[in-house]
């Protein structure tokens, strides 16, 4: 009989709205400058080409409502925004117009990020992973399965820290949207059930402390909260 060194790490579950369900994550994608603001407030000119994207480890996911510390090595920790698709329904090579029909549902997400890290490695030519694939980091609110929302393609995103609205914009403004990500995600990697999608965030990224409060919202898909605990 198979025996383990040490017990496993739970696998990180997303609540589905409106039941018991979950769903457990597999992978978490993030595509990288996904609205033309955003990368403008970056410093980055959009050539509107094929997306980028980088990762983040499955245990980086926490609940919306949590409260996380400000995590080590960084002076610059930022919130950033997000539309999250899961996927449902096994595929590789998925035709853009069936695309929608291997997601789940969607989510609200808050991608947050060491911005100071991330920078740093971007202008030596770096992966980002120590910027981007942090800890506690992949902030998750619960699915809405399609069947309820149907596949959003506008509606307001919105995010405020500490009442004050920071970031306001429309999904419809995505660079790329879900049936172009999948599809080409889906070029590289044989996506299935428990493989989620950040989708980018739009402008108004900035930095959070100690103590802060973090509360989003996406038209159809309900809110998100994260707060930072104070020392």
């Amino acid at each position: 009989m198979t025996t383990y060194l040490f017990p496993p790490s739970p696998i990180p579950a997303i609540p589905v709205a409106g039941s018991n369900d979950r769903y457990p994550v597999r992978r978490i994608f993030c595509v990288g400058r996904n609205y033309e603001a955003h990368a403008k407030e970056m410093g980055v000119q959009v050539d509107r080409e094929a997306p980028f994207y980088f990762t983040k480890a499955a245990d980086t996911y926490v609940p919306s409502g949590a409260s996380i510390s400000y995590p080590p090595g960084t002076s610059n920790y930022h919130y950033e925004m997000e539309l999250v698709a899961v996927i449902g329904k096994a595929g590789f090579e998925i035709p853009r117009e069936q695309a929608l029909e291997h997601v789940f549902g969607y989510a609200c997400g808050l991608d947050m990020t060491r911005r100071d890290l991330q920078l740093a490695a971007r202008e030596q030519r770096r992966p980002w992973d120590l910027g981007k694939d942090v800890e506690q980091s992949a902030v998750i609110s619960a699915i809405v399965p399609a069947q309820q929302c149907g596949h959003p393609s506008s509606g307001a995103i919105e995010l405020r820290v500490n009442g004050e609205q920071k970031q306001s914009s429309d999904l419809s403004l995505l660079i790329h949207g879900i049936s172009d990500l999948i599809a080409h995600l889906s070029r590289y990697y044989h996506l299935t059930p428990g493989d989620v999608i950040f989708t980018g965030t739009p402008e108004g990224v900035g930095p959070v402390v100690a103590g802060d409060h973090i509360a989003g919202s996406i038209a159809g898909l309900g809110d998100i909260s994260l707060t930072i605990q104070a020392a």
